[in-house]
């Protein structure tokens, strides 16, 4: 069975971006010297599932970011929004979360990681997501794109672990009981 894996920073106040899709204040945080657990992560993640706020700001990234394939979930964008760089290395679809995640298992998909504040939110409500590890940035940043946001029920988490960061970040991690 496939499961959802979130792995994302966030604001002190529980943003994820600028109201305008800006993520410089965690760029700026950035240590290379720290690991933050990311390439242990990824490792054994099939793929990657983001929304298309997600996918516009990776767009902006030199070198594209991601060596696993990446599906973005979309009711607007068109094939030819894609650049021809990222031709069979993303695909779009319009479909709900559980139908993604149905496809994907038929390909062969075992984990998934989950990107995008709306995206991780509509899973969530699927009860699509396993475990999440959320970054802390310590910076208050008054508006922007929430992280969560509306669910249909309350979301019980199991808290794993919490590290801190010399650099200020503090990353939990959970898993969400079913």
């Amino acid at each position: 069975m496939i499961s959802g894996h979130v792995f994302i920073a966030t604001s002190l106040d529980g943003y994820i971006a600028k109201s305008d899709g800006g993520i410089d204040w965690l760029l700026r945080r950035d240590d290379p010297s720290e690991d933050h657990g990311y390439n242990d992560f990824i490792k054994d993640i099939d793929g990657l599932i983001m929304g298309r706020g997600s996918f516009e700001k990776a767009l902006t990234f030199d070198p594209w970011p991601y060596a696993i394939p990446v599906v973005v979930m979309s009711k607007t964008l068109k094939p030819e929004d894609v650049p021809t760089r990222l031709k069979g290395k993303v695909r779009l679809v319009d479909l709900t979360p559980t139908q993604v995640m149905k496809s994907l298992e038929n390909e062969g998909w075992r984990k998934a990681y989950v990107d995008g504040g709306q995206i991780i939110q509509s899973f969530l409500r699927e009860k699509l997501i396993v475990d999440m590890v959320i970054t802390t940035a310590p910076v208050l940043l008054g508006e922007g794109r929430r992280l969560f946001g509306f669910l249909n029920e309350e979301v019980s988490l199991t808290h794993i672990k919490t590290t801190a960061f010399p650099s200020g970040l503090v990353q939990s991690t959970y898993t969400v009981n079913k």
